[in-house]
């Protein structure tokens, strides 16, 4: 019997059209979920004016959405590691698509955040299955980067948003905006088809044809033989939520938390009322909406070039900086620096926010054993949506008690450096035992002795 180490098999092969199906699908889920979650943003003006409900009301509904992550993220995460990741990103896929379609028909704001909350399950459960998935397939050398790639996919359906806002509201009405985020609907058939399952979740199942399969397209040179088994070294038992504080893990598993309740904080809070925050500065709606395209193409910028440099000098030293240059940017926002510069701070802002936070997701990712990485990042992210649903509440009081502008930024800088302080402390390593060598032997992928 020949025994294979599926951790050698996806770490040790070569990037081809398997890996980049498995990346195109996620950047298509992820554009919409980063779609969904911004579109509120877009919309706030024209709801304000067309309902008459005040900035402080429009940030419980946004935060109510987020109260729905929350406990998808929590429940998804956990589901995951039990059924496994294809079934659960499906499932969140119609959740949220179906009540985005709602959202589109609601006529007042009571069954708009009925809507905004049952679509906001589906959304939570989505961006930690998909940053597992693509961590998983990918190999060793860029697992960064393809993490990075894959969320900049969140930043693309941010600037969708406001390229769409700035004609389609005008024109057709803020409805539209929602049919238009309702769209992933239609590709769940193919989803079925093409998704693939993760393999470590068929190894750890026993259904070793299903894996040979996947290691076929991995690998081309593999010959799969009757006698195949396959193992996973760095498989856990026991409660998966208990042991993300085992073997040393929990001071970096609270400091991981705490980075991600401030991120989803800023990420969330400058997501939905930027363009209302430009508003009251004096700009125009469509310049509004500009400033939160450039917010966006700063965090895709910023997630690839991130990932590229956390593959070659370590996450933790990029997510240090990257949030301490966030929130350098944040406090110079708040005292209104000419045009191109402003431009140019907005971007380098969404870069060490959004951006941060989409790294900070690779490296919890690659951080915890393979058998409890879903668990691991779905309970981060859950945690960091308390975050989240403060950030968008925050920003309505702030516009509803006509501070400063320069305040308003200042209350989203103070998260980003709690956050640099936080990355500081975790671990270098959660555990030396669980950092198992593996090299080639004769008969394939075998686990070293």
């Amino acid at each position: 019997m020949r025994e294979i180490n599926v951790a050698q098999v996806i770490e040790g092969s070569k990037f081809n059209s398997f890996h980049l199906s498995v990346l195109l699908w996620c950047i298509f889920l992820i554009l919409f979920d980063g779609y969904d979650l911004t579109v509120f943003g877009a919309v706030i003006p024209t709801l304000s004016e067309e309902w008459g409900t005040s900035p402080s009301i429009l940030g419980l509904i946004g935060s109510l959405t987020l109260v729905g992550g929350l406990i998808g993220s929590l429940i998804c995460g956990i589901a995951a590691d039990k059924v496994g990741r294809k079934k659960v990103i499906i499932g969140c896929v119609v959740l949220f698509g179906s009540f985005t379609l709602l959202t589109g028909l609601a006529q007042g704001p009571i069954d708009f955040a009925i809507y905004r909350f049952l679509a906001g399950l589906g959304l939570g459960g989505i961006p930690p299955l998909l940053v597992v998935l693509t961590s998983e397939y990918s190999p060793k050398s860029i697992k960064n980067i393809m993490v990075g790639i894959m969320f900049s996919g969140y930043s693309i359906g941010g600037i969708f948003v406001s390229l769409f806002g700035m004609k389609v509201i005008p024109t057709v009405g803020w409805n539209w905006m929602f049919f238009i985020g309702a769209v992933p609907l239609v590709a769940i058939p193919f989803l079925i088809k093409y998704l693939p399952e993760s393999l470590y979740y068929y190894v750890e199942k026993g259904e070793h044809e299903k894996a040979k399969k996947i290691v076929t397209r991995l690998d081309p040179s593999y010959v799969p033989h009757d006698t195949d088994r396959f193992i996973n070294e760095l498989s856990t038992s026991g409660v998966p939520v208990v042991k993300l504080f085992e073997n040393q893990r929990g001071r970096s598993t609270i400091m991981f938390w705490i980075a991600c309740f401030m991120g989803l904080l800023m990420v969330y809070g400058l997501g939905t009322w930027l363009p209302q925050l430009m508003v009251e500065a004096g700009y125009e709606l469509n310049s509004s909406l500009l400033f939160l395209c450039c917010l966006n193409i700063g965090a895709i910028v910023g997630s690839v070039c991130g990932g590229w440099l956390a593959d070659r000098i370590g996450s933790k030293r990029v997510l240090i900086s990257y949030f301490s240059i966030g929130a350098v940017c944040l406090i110079v926002l708040g005292f209104k620096p000419g045009s191109l510069l402003l431009y140019v701070l907005v971007a380098i802002a969404g870069a060490a926010t959004i951006g941060s936070q989409n790294l900070n997701n690779a490296y919890i990712s690659m951080f915890y054993p393979t058998q409890i990485k879903s668990t691991a990042l779905g309970w981060a992210l859950g945690i960091g949506r308390f975050g989240a649903i403060m950030g968008p509440t925050i920003g309505g009081l702030l516009i509803q008690l006509s501070l400063p502008i320069y305040i308003n930024f200042l209350s989203f800088a103070i998260p980003a450096l709690i956050a640099a302080v936080s990355i500081s402390f975790v671990q270098n390593k959660y555990n030396s035992t669980m950092n198992l060598q593996l090299s080639p032997s004769p008969n394939g992928y075998q686990k070293s002795s």
